[in-house]
């Protein structure tokens, strides 16, 4: 569980965060949704530590992040995984290689420890046998792939993924948001999801907030989306034609 309480964020003048309140639970897939420049992308980076806000405390369960000690934060960060939007693998490294890395930087295992635990995640992703390749010689969907079984690789209890599908088809999408929901549900992790692919909130939405002008001015479940009568959920919603007609369909 990943509790904000009161976070602000200002930068110079400008407000950016307004006091959000959100608790991200245990087990469960959730979704920070919400127009360009709404504040989501801020309120990841405040979560993550890579911004501190201005007001406000983030608990991961009963710690508080920005008054743990040099050596707790370290701790804790070995429990986090991060899914990159532009998967951020490392282009002169193999599969093997970049998945590998997390470990080589804070682990002392074997490797023959590594190289298990390496084969176990591309095995977790349906990506058996691409040890030796290359990011290059493999498409974005697999890199996506890739980048998730990074993420998994210390086992973390807290998985952040920062617009997972973007640039990819809809069904690569549907695959990726399959498989970040079962590992998330598998392994019991506290799963962070930044997008706003309304396939990905119809899907996996267990848990959503919908950040507007920096407020949270939403929260609930995927079956609560088509019948909520929150304005703002409303026309973030419905941008796409589609999605009213399937609503006028439903009524």
């Amino acid at each position: 569980m990943i509790k904000c309480v009161g976070i602000k964020k200002t930068f110079g003048s400008q407000e950016v965060l307004k006091g959000i309140d959100f608790t991200f639970e245990n087990g469960k897939t959730n979704l920070i949704i919400g127009k360009s420049g709404a504040g989501k992308t801020v309120l990841l980076k405040i979560l993550v530590g890579l911004v501190a806000p201005t007001e406000g405390e983030i608990w991961y369960g009963d710690k508080n992040f920005f008054a743990l000690t040099k050596k707790e934060l370290s701790t804790l960060r070995m429990q986090v995984g991060m899914l990159f939007q532009g998967n951020a693998l490392f282009d002169s490294l193999t599969i093997e290689q970049n998945i590998r890395f997390p470990m080589d930087m804070f682990t002392k295992m074997t490797l023959k420890e590594k190289t298990e635990r390496v084969n176990y995640c591309l095995e977790r992703v349906s990506l058996s046998g691409v040890n030796k390749k290359y990011p290059s010689e493999i498409s974005g969907g697999m890199q996506k792939r890739v980048g998730i079984a990074r993420a998994i690789v210390l086992n973390p209890k807290y998985l952040f993924c920062d617009e997972p599908n973007s640039g990819l088809d809809p069904q690569t999408s549907i695959t990726i948001d399959e498989l970040i929901s079962s590992i998330t549900k598998d392994n019991k992790i506290t799963t962070i999801i930044n997008t706003h692919d309304m396939n990905s909130v119809m899907e996996i939405g267990e848990n959503i907030c919908l950040i507007d002008k920096g407020m949270l001015v939403w929260e609930g479940s995927k079956d609560e989306v088509l019948t909520s009568e929150s304005e703002e959920l409303h026309d973030f919603i419905f941008a796409s034609p589609f999605l009213q007609k399937l609503v006028d369909l439903r009524k």
